[in-house]
């Protein structure tokens, strides 16, 4: 059994009293993001921001000597991603009664490190706001090339803890490709690090592309060194809308071309009139280059879309920037009834056709993008029968060579199915590499895989 013992008075010595803040006092958007994390019979006791790397090794140390529960917290904004932490996890190599959960912010760990300006990097600590380091980034015409879920609130840890990439990964890939180097805090309290501040840097094991999409099971990222890169000369929007073939040969015409876009997206009939007033099946491509290269390219592609008997427009400047931002604000918005939140994947070839498929059971509210390139993709839809209807659109990407992951959801919904949906054959693996990083099992349990 779990001896007992007062978190907070222990933490306080660590971080001061005011770096400690009890359940009761937490803020709403906080308070809720936590209560969408965990099972019902689990309770998180405090919530502890340490102002250092060093606090933070220190305050993980300490729960690694108590057994206590970690969750790992940056702004919130994806915190209810993924599968239900608790503190008393089924799987071993944990046992005894119920044990302290302690959620552990990086708030403010938020500071810029290095930006080598000249090399192409930057490192940052892993609390900094994504939209603080894009504008730092801008005063030297560099970005980093991520467009994730909620830019505005998405910490640089939350965003490679969940693997979270956006729109651009059709030119630049997704976080693991940028990701070259990062600090972490192990289970047992260590702070270790892994690749470095230079773009080919193969030394060593991949800890990079492991911790991407890890969920924080197996350490709290304190540091990251992203690759960056010049701000583009020149940006258009190509939109074409028509049939769900039509779409699906324009997407392929497209592919098999020179032509180099940073994105391209098929949006399902319910996205499309949302951001472009017309209930068809679409395809939104962005290129970015230098003017001429864009203006050719923009106007081949809008070539092949009315060869191909469909709708198309292009779009720059300021009517542009509000497409792309309304298209994020579509899947990202939380909406006024209980959602559904689902990371998807199909063939790519097979993507035009089963967002068609989906479309009346994401109806009558409900928005679905596909990243063209790879398949992946988002879908958001609420309203009746979540359960159901996730079972059933988890069959149609299945049928399409895929998988559904449920990212966001009410907790009950998420005790009803299997939040991962995961039909490989790596589990085993993920559990050793899971022993090894966090023998004890104190680092957000029960949040990813089986379990894990």
């Amino acid at each position: 059994m779990v001896t007992k013992t007062p978190l907070a008075p222990q933490l306080e010595s660590i971080v001061g009293a005011a770096g400690v803040v009890s359940r009761t006092q937490l803020e709403a958007p906080l308070a809720n993001a936590l209560a969408q994390t965990v099972t019902p019979n689990t309770q998180i006791d405090c919530t502890v921001k340490p102002n250092t790397q060093a606090e933070l090794a220190e305050i993980i140390a300490l729960a690694h000597r108590n057994r206590w529960g970690v969750l790992p917290v940056g702004s919130g904004s994806k915190l209810s991603w993924g599968g239900l932490v608790q503190a008393d996890p089924p799987n071993p190599p944990y046992q005894g009664g119920q044990r302290e959960l302690v959620a552990v912010s990086t708030e403010r760990l938020n500071q810029l490190i290095d930006h080598a300006a000249g090399d192409l990097t930057v490192t940052a600590e892993a609390g900094m706001k994504f939209a603080h380091l894009q504008q730092i980034l801008a005063s030297k015409a560099q970005f980093l090339a991520l467009d994730p879920a909620f830019p505005q609130m998405a910490t640089l840890g939350g965003i490679v803890a969940t693997g979270d990439s956006g729109f651009l990964r059709h030119r630049y890939g997704g976080v693991r490709d940028q990701l070259i180097g990062l600090s972490f805090v192990r289970a047992d309290g260590q702070i270790a690090k892994a690749g470095g501040r230079v773009v080919k840097n193969v030394a060593g094991y991949d800890l990079m592309k492991l911790f991407t999409g890890s969920y924080g099971t197996l350490g709290i990222i304190c540091q990251v060194t992203f690759r960056v890169y010049p701000l583009p000369a020149a940006s258009q929007t190509v939109a074409l809308t028509g049939s769900p073939d039509a779409i699906a040969r324009a997407a392929q015409t497209l592919l098999a071309s020179a032509l180099t876009p940073t994105a391209v997206e098929l949006l399902s009939p319910q996205l499309v009139a949302s951001c472009l007033g017309q209930r068809d099946t679409g395809l939104l491509v962005r290129f970015q280059s230098i003017p001429e290269s864009v203006q050719e390219q923009s106007n081949r592609l809008l070539e092949v879309g009315k060869a191909l008997g469909l709708q198309g427009t292009s779009l720059g400047g300021d009517d542009q920037a509000q497409l792309w931002q309304k298209l994020r604000e579509q899947l990202d918005a939380p909406a006024a009834e209980p959602a559904i939140l689902c990371k998807i994947g199909v063939k790519p070839t097979l993507a035009a056709g089963a967002l068609t498929q989906m479309d009346t059971l994401l109806s009558p509210s409900g928005a679905g993008a596909i990243h063209s390139g790879s398949g992946l993709g988002v879908l958001r839809f609420a309203g009746e029968n979540l359960t159901d209807r996730v079972l059933k659109i988890r069959s149609v990407c299945q049928e399409k060579g895929g998988f559904l992951t449920v990212l966001q959801a009410p907790v009950s919904v998420k005790q009803q199915l299997d939040v991962w949906g995961y039909t490989g054959n790596a589990l085993d693996l993920m559990r050793l590499i899971k022993r090894q990083f966090d023998p004890e099992n104190i680092l957000s349990p029960g949040r990813f895989v089986g379990g894990i």
